[in-house]
């Protein structure tokens, strides 16, 4: 918690901590790991429960994300399998690489204790324009992307402490586009990085392997 605590030192801390209990208990977490409610009165379905946990950590990273001043840099979107935190392309690398820029490092760290208090499973997603690239390292814009994704990951076990069976990383390549690629701006906003935060029964519908 020091390296988020150091990071929001021009704000108002009486602001932040009251942010971070909002969080812990927004999420049901307390030091013994999530709470379920023995109230004979809820009747909620599980989807009903995952949405309404999905909706309160929309809020929490929301409004986190104003507090730490990353607007316009970190955009949280919902989708049907759950939260989609963005990351616009030229703060994480640059063109044609795979190196974390420092830019890139001082918001994962930022964001990192947040993440890592979210019971729910995390994927990263490494995206990229349609420009294809031929290099050594990268033959192609799927090495690219899947690299990206998995250095992210490596970052949030390897310097955030992590648990890495919540995490996993996929690489789409050029094939996700968000934008049209024929326009500069469409292949910026294409070129990204997605940390999806997955919905609960989104999660239990996905297929597993026999080991689990």
């Amino acid at each position: 918690m020091f390296v988020l605590l150091y990071g929001i030192s021009n704000v108002d801390r009486g602001k932040f901590e009251g942010l971070m209990s909002s969080i812990r208990g927004g999420f049901g977490i307390l030091d013994g790991g999530p709470v379920i409610s023995e109230d004979p009165g809820i009747f909620s379905t599980a989807s009903e429960l995952a949405l309404e946990q999905l909706q309160g950590i929309e809020r929490q990273l929301s409004e986190f994300i104003t507090l730490q001043g990353l607007t316009g840099t970190v955009q949280v979107e919902r989708e049907e399998r759950g939260l989609v935190v963005r990351f616009a392309d030229q703060v994480f690398f640059d063109l044609g690489k795979a190196d974390l820029k420092p830019e890139a490092v001082e918001i994962l760290n930022r964001l990192g204790p947040i993440l890592k208090g979210i019971p729910n499973p995390i994927r990263i997603e490494g995206h990229t324009d349609n420009l294809p690239i031929n290099t050594a390292q990268f033959p192609s814009n799927w090495e690219l992307s899947t690299y990206r994704a998995t250095r992210v990951i490596r970052y949030f076990i390897e310097e955030l402490g992590f648990s890495p069976d919540k995490l996993s990383a996929a690489g789409y390549g050029e094939y996700r586009p968000i934008a049209d690629n024929d326009t500069p701006e469409g292949r910026s906003l294409n070129r990204r990085v997605d940390i999806v935060i997955i919905s609960m029964d989104h999660w239990a519908d996905e297929p597993k392997s026999e080991m689990e």
